[in-house]
């Protein structure tokens, strides 16, 4: 595919408005010793560049853009609506939110003004197009970044109306509303659509995220994010009314549940996001989120954020040891990333991020173990240059993810409070990533016929064609992994009628009469045709055959020795349903199963706690690998005698990688 950039984007957020132009030049000195060569510039300026309704200022902007340009840096040019000036919100009130429980709030905080506000939407339109009328012809304008981190809801009367306009296009007549969201229950039944009021804590809303009638509470999500979508794509179509080429962009946050990313992808032209794992985040969940983020477009994403150091808005905001943070960047350009870009490059000095990690220090100099770890992977990617850019990640296996499943799984009233969709989703992922058997995260009207295995978790869900396109991705000879609390739903949380699991039941040759719900101390077990046993947790399907083989049975409780774990052969493939949520031994055990059905293979033809991981360009094969573990791992013996391109040394049989240690190897491609 076409290369988005001419070299590995490598620098992060730089606010030099926050502080006097004798640090700018020290700032330049700094930066360009860590190899720096990029900067995000203008997130959160709004305020700044325009002081009054009528007043645009740039001369700041102008200069901080000729510095840089003058430095050849490539710039990441943001348009700054992510927060309103006061003026704003002080003249025209109805621009904030209104919250989840009603109120209506003041000037404050980020990410504050109502999507559906025709004066937000008219001075954030103007802005933008202000912004690259001024800059759009800069050459040194590398991509634009429009907005910050979308997020958040808004539940005022002009989102209500636009709610109820949106509502119309989608449903046609209120008989079609009403059945879509089963309103004769409880008597809810709406014969205007003036009556139709927002899902909030006044109205149908309960507590904990849950909610009365799922039906409307899902279309709300839906509606809320073609809404923030909406600002998105005016701001985009302002700025490329004078900017016909550079790629737009906004960051996104990974698996955030309030936003349907795969449809926000077909209007991004490069995915970029901020990966901020916690100090006990799995690194196998955040090798999952990179590759979400990569499986948006199926595509190379760009790394918006990441901190170098340690965040400063998580409960335990834990230090990355020494070594960390480069051998996190190196997974992330592994998993598909582009750039390797920082929040902040220099650390501010009040406000509510001052003590987030950066890679100019409160103490204001380069005499730092982050700085020289940002100056070491700086002066690593410097020599890569354009090497990786653009190479892809392949695999022969897909997981599907799926943001309507995602919010129905989590409002439904039921089996269990303990059902999280992300944890769901991951501890499938994870077989894989520790097996290092590539993974492509996909949508739900993805084509199936590329992959071996199709993985759907919980697929709660089930839409329409989802059916027909499952069973002929088995029928020609796939093989598809599924689970309890699927096939359960439609589009609006009305349930499939003919017994669980619904139009994926004949496919997998089970009905599942009853699921039970196991509290946080309860368990079952899964015994194995071959006497191995499993702990089972969360829920228990009670199955009954119906053509499928039972691969193992629950051990106790009135339903012991009625199937756990089905095989059905289906056409040319094979289904495995799994009846509880495993432990990782009796998940692994079906896994195993489900790949060698397939015979997908992993990076290396060998077991090891190393991560490896390939992407591919130019007729080479670029193989990462690095150890996350605490012990150390010896390195394959396959690539003894290749060149380590991160060193330039030779690497040895029978060497031994520590924790954090990473090597890149080249290998040519066999036909």
């Amino acid at each position: 595919m076409e290369n988005k950039f001419k070299r590995i984007l490598y620098g992060g957020d730089y606010n030099p408005n926050q502080w006097p132009k004798d640090v700018w030049d020290e700032d330049m000195r700094i930066f360009k010793d860590a190899r720096i060569n990029s900067a995000t510039i203008n997130v959160f300026s709004w305020a700044r560049i325009q002081p009054a309704e009528e007043v645009y200022d740039f001369q700041e902007l102008d200069e901080i853009v000729e510095m840089l340009g003058r430095e050849n840096y490539d710039i990441v040019l943001a348009t700054s609506t992510a927060a309103l000036p006061a003026w704003m919100v002080k003249r025209y009130p109805e621009v904030a939110r209104t919250d989840y429980e009603g109120r209506h709030h003041k000037f404050g905080q980020r990410h504050n003004a109502c999507p559906n506000s025709p004066v937000y939407q008219k001075y954030a339109k103007a802005l933008a197009a202000e912004l690259a009328k001024r800059y759009g012809s800069n050459k040194h304008i590398a991509c634009w970044h429009i907005n910050n981190e979308y997020g958040g809801e808004c539940y005022c009367e002009k989102c209500e109306k636009a709610f109820r306009v949106w509502l119309r296009k989608k449903y046609q007549t209120l008989e079609a509303l009403n059945k879509a969201w089963n309103l004769e229950f409880w008597g809810h039944t709406i014969y205007d659509w003036d009556e139709v009021v927002l899902p909030n804590a006044l109205s149908e809303g309960l507590e904990n995220d849950k909610t009365a009638f799922a039906g409307i509470s899902i279309d709300y999500r839906r509606f809320n994010s073609d809404s923030l979508l909406g600002n998105y794509v005016m701001e985009r179509d302002a700025v490329r009314e004078y900017d016909k080429e550079t790629p737009i962009t906004t960051n996104l946050m990974g698996t955030f549940k309030g936003l349907d990313y795969f449809k926000w992808a077909k209007e991004m032209d490069i995915v970029s996001w901020d990966n901020y794992p916690s100090y006990d985040t799995p690194w196998s969940q955040t090798a999952m989120r990179h590759d979400l983020m990569r499986g948006l477009k199926d595509q190379p994403f760009m790394l918006m954020e990441q901190t170098p150091s340690q965040q400063n808005w998580q409960p335990y905001n834990s230090l990355k040891k020494p070594g960390q943070m480069r051998a996190q960047s190196y997974q992330t350009i592994a998993h598909g990333a582009d750039t390797i870009q920082f929040f902040q490059l220099r650390r501010s000095v009040g406000g509510c991020e001052k003590f987030h990690g950066a890679v100019i220090a409160h103490v204001g100099n380069e005499d730092t173990r982050v700085f020289r770890e940002v100056k070491q992977l700086g002066t690593e990617l410097e020599k890569l240059a354009d090497t990786t850019l653009g190479a892809v990640n392949e695999a022969e296996v897909g997981i599907i993810f799926d943001w309507d499943n995602y919010w129905a799984l989590e409002y439904t009233s039921g089996p269990t409070v303990d059902l999280k969709y992300v944890e769901q989703i991951h501890q499938y992922y994870k077989y894989f990533y520790e097996h290092n058997i590539a993974v492509n995260m996909i949508p739900y009207d993805a084509d199936f016929s590329k992959y071996k295995v199709v993985v759907a978790p919980v697929l709660y869900m089930v839409k329409e064609g989802m059916q027909e396109a499952l069973e002929a991705f088995v029928e020609k000879g796939g093989i598809l992994v599924t689970t309890y609390m699927s096939g359960i739903v439609d589009q609006s949380d009305n349930v499939h009628l003919g017994g669980y699991p619904g139009p994926l039941g004949r496919m997998a040759g089970i009905w599942v009469e009853e699921i039970d719900a196991l509290a946080p101390e309860q368990t079952n077990s899964v015994v194995f045709n071959d006497g191995e046993e499993a702990a089972g947790r969360l829920v228990c399907d009670i199955i009954h055959l119906r053509g499928a083989e039972s691969v193992g049975n629950y051990g106790s409780d009135f339903y012991a020795g009625s199937p756990a774990v089905t095989r059905n052969q289906y056409g040319n493939g094979i289904v495995y349903y799994i009846g509880t949520n495993m432990n990782e031994d009796g998940l692994g055990k079906v896994m195993g199963m489900a790949a060698g059905d397939a015979k997908v293979k992993p990076a290396v033809e060998i077991e090891t706690g190393l991560e490896i991981t390939c992407r591919k360009k130019d007729g080479h094969k670029y193989y990462f690998v690095i150890n996350f573990k605490d012990d150390e791992i010896e390195m394959p013996d396959c690539f003894a005698g290749c060149k380590d391109m991160l060193s330039g040394e030779t690497i040895r049989g029978g060497e031994m990688l520590s924790k954090y240690d990473v090597r890149m190897v080249c290998v040519e491609e066999r036909g």
